[in-house]
């Protein structure tokens, strides 16, 4: 097939983590023998201008069968600019959030939805959460690279080690990750990913600042680390925590969305993202586990990246056949 991608989130040279976790995708789609066209923004804060220029770059492409992340704007720009071609939409979080919070962009989805072939979404909880109807729905999470996140023994470095990995704002919960770590009193929280609530986390001598990473290289900082920490307000699934547990990493992640799904004790800690107390005790519950932890990896079953795009590739084949 000839599958044109169309993300507001795709790595560039001043964002490489932006929307990383496409990248993978493409790339298995592309070994399985299919040209993945890309219609993409890749910097943060491109707004309005960047999605006109989106549309023009979309409108302009040629393909079997459309594949947009994220419903709006990615998703609607897909079905103005392709009203012919097939098409299939993958939810992640945020455009779920925004139907629900916004009326207009509820309208917007509905359309998006209304159109879509298939919506796919990355966890059952965000597939419950969606304000508006669909035509069909698939849960596929984006799967895990178990050739790339396979752990090991980590390094020199007194531990435990902690590692957050995400953008530093408020849903992220980081500012009550910092109090429940300094209230542990010991050990190291990493920290890759950078936003508004940096200077939160700054002045700390056992808080490290890293910015923004490729994700080629979070692999490498996973298996350094003790355990993955995620403590968001909300986390529609969890990407950074099915690889620390491919990875044979502990995890300590929110209670609210998609990780009670795949989370157990033996693996780490479901914490409530409210109370920095619950926070800390979690992060206690992950420095007790060994590391490596074989459970970690047992327990999430990760899902290799090859079966999930896979199952991928039936949903848009599926769709050229419907056509």
């Amino acid at each position: 097939m000839r599958i044109l991608l169309v993300s507001q989130f795709w790595p560039g040279p001043d964002d490489p983590d932006l929307g990383a976790f496409l990248v993978p995708v493409v790339e298995e789609l592309e070994r399985r023998g299919h040209t993945v066209d890309r219609a993409v923004i890749d910097r943060r804060g491109a707004g309005r201008a960047g999605d006109a220029r989106l549309a023009v770059d979309a409108a302009r492409r040629r393909a079997d069968v459309v594949f947009a992340h994220f419903l709006v704007p990615a998703g609607l720009i897909a079905a103005v600019t392709h009203p012919r071609t097939p098409l299939v939409v993958m939810a992640h979080g945020q455009d779920v959030r925004n139907a629900v919070a916004s009326k207009a962009i509820r309208r917007a989805t509905a359309l998006v939805a209304k159109r879509s072939d298939c919506v796919i979404f990355n966890s059952a909880h965000l597939r419950d959460q969606l304000p508006v109807a669909v035509r069909r729905a698939e849960v596929i999470d984006l799967g895990v690279d178990l050739e790339r996140f396979r752990g090991g023994e980590r390094g020199d470095e007194p531990g435990p080690v902690f590692l957050f990995a995400g953008s530093l704002i408020e849903r992220k919960n980081v500012v009550r990750l910092r109090d429940a770590f300094l209230a542990l009193g010991r050990g190291t929280l990493v920290v890759l990913g950078d936003g508004p609530l940096r200077p939160e986390l700054e002045g700390h001598e056992r808080i490290r600042l890293l910015g923004r990473v490729p994700h080629d290289d979070v692999a490498g900082h996973i298996a350094a680390a003790d355990a993955v920490v995620l403590p968001s307000l909300e986390e529609p699934l969890g990407q950074a925590l099915l690889e620390a547990m491919a990875s044979e990493r502990s995890v300590v992640a929110t209670n609210v969305g998609g990780p009670p799904e795949f989370v157990t004790p033996e693996a780490g800690a479901l914490v409530d993202p409210l109370d920095v107390a619950s926070i800390r005790a979690g992060l206690e519950h992950a420095a007790s586990l060994p590391t490596p932890n074989p459970a970690a990896r047992a327990a999430a079953a990760p899902p290799a990246l090859e079966r999930q795009v896979e199952r991928m590739e039936t949903v848009l084949r599926r769709a050229t056949l419907r056509s």
